[in-house]
């Protein structure tokens, strides 16, 4: 199974975040509530690799219509601010 690419995010003070791309290698989201990414990390330190693109390693949020056994499903995602949290734009129930 390949990982889904974090297309766009839009979550410029994230240290993984260059240009609205996610260089880390994946990312995990939400928790039973939220699709919040739980990857975010606020630094003036920049991380990750520039070559990579981010791929969703993992999604706890069983609400979403993307969710398959913890894994996303979805063909991409985009990860944003909602509600001041930097979420999973994707999400969908």
């Amino acid at each position: 199974m390949e990982m889904p690419k974090v297309k766009k995010c839009e979550v410029n003070d994230c240290a993984y975040n260059q240009d609205n791309n996610c260089h880390t290698a994946a990312i995990t989201v939400g928790d039973s509530a939220s699709p919040r990414c739980d990857t975010f990390c606020k630094s003036s330190m920049k991380g990750g690799k520039a070559d990579v693109v981010a791929g969703v390693g993992a999604c706890k949020v069983s609400s979403c219509k993307y969710n398959n056994n913890l894994e996303c499903g979805a063909p991409g995602i985009s990860v944003g601010y909602k509600k001041k949290e930097p979420d999973c734009l994707t999400f969908h129930i």
